[in-house]
């Protein structure tokens, strides 16, 4: 049997397996065993991946950054920074289209925040008073909750990613930080320019008292994103302990400024076993994938095709992305073969990123489409022709921005 039919079944059980709202783990792993009956069905490989996912260090610098990453958002939640925060660029911007656009982006770099149905009310809200279609607040709403999420460190798929493909996570962050301002300029020009004229100033600040409590909202709700990205990035520390310490600075900042948290109850509240063990199952299915002799037999197949390797992976990372509509399925089908066909590869990485989010920002299964759409009782086909445009735009200045690189 090809392995291209065998990775084409293994797909089909996953997205199967989801519809069956079974958890991404287990509906990864599933795919994993379907083509491990296919190719090896050894009782011995099954237990030497067991034995290798829990033995490598990533393992752990993976579970212990997501564990963190919901610590940061506890803190900023129960410390009502965030609150603040939204209040504060209410009141600080001229524009109501920056405050729409600007919120759903921040808290996208919080993946545990609620997702889209939490910044919808925000954009929401933002847009008030304005003549803007319901088509438009539910892309605008949709496009900038992922503006970072092919480029920010706090985004598990990246931590996942980088973890996979043996690429340094501050690495792929600076390939893909152009991506990421196009992404942003593109939705900014393509959805929210046309409707300058219905634009609203913000409310006038109060006080300087006032003012100045907006401005430390703002700066204790970015600062801990900052502190993460500087000491990955020139002290080279992994994303565990780069997080933890963000995590750490930021709740001996609000005591200082007598704001304190109970860290007793973050600490507590933050532990979520059901994420940690589907990122076990994921890791597990990597380990799966290459000692079963999959990994190698695709990566042997791309490379006798006729078309270019990076053409035909990009194109099987949209494929695999629209088809399991989130972040770290298609991250955990498809970095694994980036890895072998070139590990460490930043171009590859970057591909599957890129691609990836692509295929998920254009299908129905992925869960924030349908909420934007639900959320502001909008038409599905005019949202997507409008996210359809702007993906397009996105993926041409990524081929050629990652063409020159590669030249």
């Amino acid at each position: 049997m090809s392995i291209l039919v065998v990775i084409l079944l293994a797909v089909i059980v996953i997205v199967i397996a989801m519809r069956l709202h079974v958890s991404v783990g287990g509906a990864i792993l599933a795919g994993g065993l379907t083509m491990w009956i296919c190719v090896d069905r050894s009782p011995a490989t099954l237990a030497a991946s067991l034995m290798e996912t829990l033995k490598a260090s990533r393992t752990y610098d993976l579970i212990f950054s997501l564990y963190f990453v919901m610590c940061l958002e506890s803190a900023l939640r129960l410390s009502k920074t965030l609150d603040g925060m939204v209040a504060a660029l209410n009141r600080l911007f001229s524009s109501a289209r920056v405050t729409a656009a600007v919120m759903p982006a921040f808290l996208g770099l919080l993946p545990s925040m609620g997702g889209a149905l939490f910044s919808a009310p925000i954009v929401a809200e933002g847009c008030r008073g304005m003549k803007i279609p319901a088509e438009v607040k539910a892309s605008v709403n949709y496009w900038f909750r992922h503006v970072f999420e092919a480029g920010s460190p706090t985004i598990p798929g990246m931590i996942l990613a980088c973890a996979i493909a043996g690429v340094p996570l501050s690495d792929l962050v600076v390939h893909l930080l152009a991506f990421s301002l196009a992404f942003a300029l593109i939705g900014w020009v393509v959805l929210l320019m046309p409707y300058k004229s219905e634009d609203q100033a913000a409310a006038p600040v109060e006080s300087g008292h006032r003012m100045t409590e907006d401005i430390l909202n703002v700066v204790l709700a970015v600062s801990p994103v900052v502190v993460n990205v500087v000491l990955m990035m020139l002290f080279d520390m992994s994303a565990a302990p780069a997080m933890g310490a963000a995590v750490a600075i930021l709740v001996l900042t609000l005591a200082v400024l007598k704001r304190p948290v109970p860290l007793l109850k973050i600490l507590t509240g933050s532990i979520n076993w059901k994420l940690f063990l589907n990122v076990s199952c994921i890791l597990y299915f990597i380990s799966l994938l290459t000692l079963s002799g999959v990994l190698d037999q695709l990566v042997a197949e791309l490379r006798a095709a006729p078309l270019p390797v990076p053409v035909i992976f990009a194109l099987l990372s949209l494929l695999i992305g629209a088809l399991t509509g989130m972040s770290q399925a298609f991250i955990a089908i498809v970095m694994p073969i980036a890895a072998g066909i070139a590990t460490g590869s930043v171009h590859y990485a970057g591909l599957a990123m890129v691609f990836g989010l692509a295929g998920q920002m254009l299908t129905p299964v992925h869960l924030c489409f349908t909420i934007s759409v639900n959320y502001f009782e909008a038409s599905f086909s005019g949202v997507f022709r409008r996210i359809f445009l702007c993906t397009t735009l996105s993926l041409i200045f990524y081929a050629g921005y990652a063409w020159l690189l590669w030249a």
